[in-house]
């Protein structure tokens, strides 16, 4: 109910901040499903947020429609060309894996770059939001980032409840092992890489919807996988309240940085992965763990608990009661 009447309680530029905060949570909580549940370090996850971002902007200015009407091919988009790249970077394993996805998103960066059609390096507008009343295009985009933060949130804790979620982590953990066991490490794997490109893409197809303009050098930055890895590390990878942790420590650190202090983009980067070495050197599973061992709980957990003995003894009894009041269900039969 708050994120709904928010617009309403808030100027343009709280709407801007809480936007942009919600965007980068979705972001680096997609980051997170890879290197935390997966076992994917990706240095690339920048080429689908501007991927995300291009698509959106060209197929609104070519179909001539208000940039919203067009927010879901940017995710369909990222996710066909997750699919087909996973076809040749699941081949690479670990820094091999990292290094490719990065020099994947350089080699989109570049031919994009040298496309005129796509605007070449000087970029493009976005001609199309004036179709969008001007009075709701910060409040639109400012409930769609609530929506997809949420959704990032609450679908990456679905989906380790189900049984892929139990595979990836099995993968996680020891691949080998998790293949020895019947798990498919590859479909696992694929599955969280293309729903992780997807939600980049998303994301940054409405970070880029509120600027109106979209360039390569800002669309396929390296800052954004940085800033993914960052809050993913204070927060706690691995968790998933680890990046909302992360995501409220990154953007206040970067406030008082940047407006209390003055500092340039350059120096809140640095005293950010300051915070990181600290985290990663005094508390290397991140400061969810930390403030979850004070409060107590497991809020989103995903942890499963092994059956006890008395469960064991009772599924059995229950089991051989079914075997002895249906006959037919006692009956072997013999290959001979």
């Amino acid at each position: 109910m708050a994120l709904v009447a928010a617009p309403w309680l808030v100027g343009e530029g709280a709407q801007r901040f809480l936007s942009e905060a919600m965007l980068m949570l979705a972001m680096a909580q997609m980051w997170n499903l890879l290197a935390g549940y997966a076992g994917l370090v990706s240095m690339g996850q920048q080429v689908f947020v501007g991927l995300g971002a291009y698509c959106l902007f060209f197929s609104s200015i070519w179909l001539k429609v208000a940039p919203f009407w067009v927010l879901p091919l940017a995710p369909l988009l990222c996710a066909i060309v997750a699919a087909i790249v996973a076809l040749f970077m699941f081949r690479l394993r670990e820094a091999y894996f990292a290094i490719g996805t990065w020099v994947f998103s350089e080699v989109v960066s570049l031919m994009i770059s040298k496309t005129e059609r796509l605007g070449g390096e000087r970029g493009v507008g976005l001609p199309t939001a004036r179709l969008v009343d001007p009075r709701w295009l910060e409040p639109l985009t400012f409930w769609i980032s609530a929506a997809i933060a949420v959704a990032a949130v609450f679908g990456t804790w679905a989906l380790l409840r189900s049984r892929v979620g139990l595979g990836l982590m099995t993968v996680r953990d020891n691949d080998v092992a998790a293949a020895s066991i019947g798990v498919d490490v590859w479909r696992n794997r694929f599955i969280a890489f293309v729903i992780a490109a997807a939600g980049c893409g998303l994301a940054g197809a409405v970070s880029f919807t509120a600027t109106l303009y979209v360039a390569p050098g800002f669309a396929f930055d390296p800052n954004w996988v940085v800033a993914m890895m960052i809050i993913v590390i204070i927060g706690g990878i691995g968790t998933l309240e680890g990046p909302i942790v992360g995501t409220i420590i990154y953007f206040a650190l970067r406030e008082v940085l940047t407006v209390v202090f003055g500092l340039s983009a350059g120096w809140y980067l640095i005293g950010l992965g300051l915070v990181a070495i600290a985290a990663i050197l005094f508390e290397p599973d991140g400061l969810w763990p930390l403030i979850r061992g004070r409060l107590g709980g497991d809020w989103l957990s995903v942890r499963r608990e092994p059956p006890t003995p008395v469960m064991i003894a009772v599924a059995g009894t229950a089991a051989e009661g079914v075997r002895s009041s249906s006959p037919g269900l006692g009956v072997t039969r013999s290959d001979g």
